[in-house]
């Protein structure tokens, strides 16, 4: 691990060291619009303001950010010059952030360094250089390793003041890494260990953080565990729950854990088979007797088990989401990768 990550309550007073550990005067900062009016991002700038570091915000990030977003930022930190990076709010930002970097430096050029500082727990977008953006009712992959975050922030402190819903939503994303990354056939000793212990923080934590957002060991442990399982994704990949996700949130702007969260069942029991030792792993780290049973549960106790017919999925739409999703180059990385009819069958199932 060649990132430093600060982790515990107050964490964000380490931000004007890490600044200036990367030898920056300035800081240029990405985040999510909105995120201002919740308070959290002023507290990430007063940190900046009492060391005396000046910065520049770009806060135009949404919810699953296109390409023209990350080229209109890349402008701006163009402009801006020479900084340290520094993304601040939830997966999109992130993403976003390590994107900007690379826009702004230009074609065959390392991107500027990136601090991470995540205010969900659920994307585990601070462990890697790469992020997921739409492009034309599509999603593509754009990353490099220049722009792994060489620090990362996990502070809980900052995820206090998430709504329960949103709390649930992406700590199933987090879930979803955790048995995506036992289940892939990339899986390695090391990303083993990472998703077993995400997913046993995600099983303990996510209904308490959901129950009492005040709570902030619980909140200390989504955090925690949303980290663990994004290292295990980056070693592993992905699969077929996050191609029929990515599907679903390119055609109708579903959030992406919700649209997960409409699917996990449904490629669980599909997998089965192909995943029986990886499941049983998955079983063993949440502390109960199935893998399926383990997710069916925790989706219940945090109150999202939608069906895709809930989430706006029709069946005239069922075969474009499952080309889309089987064209997805996460796909490639499932335990067992359906057929076309196989991926219109099950996609039938979920709704």
């Amino acid at each position: 691990m060649k990132t430093r990550v600060e982790f515990g309550i107050g964490a964000t007073g380490a931000l004007p060291a890490l600044v200036d550990d990367l030898g920056y005067r300035r800081a240029f900062v990405v985040t999510d619009n909105g995120l201002r009016a919740t308070g959290v991002l002023g507290r990430v700038l007063r940190t900046l303001e009492r060391a005396g570091i000046p910065y520049g915000c770009y806060e135009s990030v949404r919810a699953n950010p296109s390409v023209s977003i990350i080229e209109e930022g890349g402008q701006v930190l163009r402009r801006y010059g020479e900084a340290a990076v520094i993304g601040v709010g939830g997966g999109s930002a992130l993403d976003a952030a390590k994107a900007i970097s690379l826009q702004a430096a230009g074609p065959g050029a390392d991107g500027q360094p990136v601090i991470a500082i995540p205010t969900t727990a659920g994307t585990g977008a601070e462990t890697n250089g790469f992020g997921v953006f739409e492009d034309a009712g599509r999603k593509v992959y754009w990353g490099h390793e220049s722009v792994r975050p060489v620090a990362v922030v996990l502070d809980p402190e900052l995820t206090v003041g998430l709504p329960p819903r949103v709390t649930a939503v992406t700590g199933v994303d987090a879930l979803v890494h955790g048995i995506e990354s036992l289940s892939s056939p990339r899986a390695d000793s090391e990303s083993i260990r990472y998703a077993g212990r995400a997913i046993a923080k995600v099983t303990r934590w996510l209904p308490v953080a959901v129950r009492d957002g005040a709570n902030l060991e619980a909140r200390a442990g989504m955090l925690l565990g949303a980290h663990l399982a994004g290292l295990a994704l980056t070693r592993s990949g992905l699969g077929l729950v996050h191609g029929f996700g990515h599907a679903i949130t390119a055609r109708l702007g579903v959030s992406h854990g919700l649209a997960l969260s409409g699917v996990l069942e449904p490629v669980m029991r599909y997998s089965a088979s192909a995943a029986a030792p990886a499941y049983a792993q998955v079983a063993l780290a949440g502390g109960h007797g199935s893998a399926l049973g383990l997710a069916g549960e925790l989706l219940d106790r945090v109150g999202v088990r939608p069906t895709l017919a809930q989430l706006g999925v029709t069946r005239e739409l069922v075969p474009e989401l499952a080309a889309a999703a089987l064209a997805d180059p996460v796909t490639d990385n499932a335990p067992l990768r359906p057929s076309d009819q196989e991926a219109i069958e099950l996609l039938a199932s979920a709704l």
